[in-house]
């Protein structure tokens, strides 16, 4: 059972990194680079659409992995368990403390009511979201290597 919620939740977790790594690297790219305000308002619904998902992802697998550290605390691996549930609890106070303020007012935005420094606010959640992504990644690859 426990190999179970092991590759459980490392496919979670990896599902979470990829969609997380394409926002940064992909999907932010082309919305950028779309004409006129079409990409702040694809901004928007994307604030809208993963802004209601993605919490739900990230609570979920911090608490796979919690459940995955008690049960297997005394198999080889929990080290690295217990590390990247640290980084996810991380992910998830920046989550709370630094990105979701800026995609709640985000979300909000139209040509005709977006502040004048929208574009740095933007700027600044991706930098953001860059170092998000570098954490899960690395709690990602913690849980492969603990199921190896």
């Amino acid at each position: 059972m426990l190999n179970a919620l092991e590759v459980f939740t490392t496919v979670i977790v990896g599902l979470m990194v990829g969609v997380e790594f394409s926002v940064a690297f992909v999907i932010n790219r082309i919305l950028d680079a779309l004409p006129e305000d079409s990409g702040q308002l694809g901004r928007a619904h994307g604030g809208r659409m993963l802004g209601a998902v993605m919490p739900v992802w990230y609570i979920t697998s911090l608490t796979l992995v919690t459940i995955w550290a008690i049960t297997g605390r005394h198999h080889q691996g929990t080290t690295l368990v217990i590390t990247a549930g640290a980084l996810l609890l991380l992910s998830v106070t920046m989550s709370i403390l630094l990105l979701v303020p800026i995609n709640n007012q985000g979300k909000t935005w139209t040509p005709d009511n977006r502040p004048a420094d929208w574009k740095q606010q933007m700027n600044r959640w991706d930098r953001l979201h860059y170092i998000r992504v570098t954490v899960i990644i690395a709690a990602f690859a913690l849980l492969a290597t603990a199921l190896a």
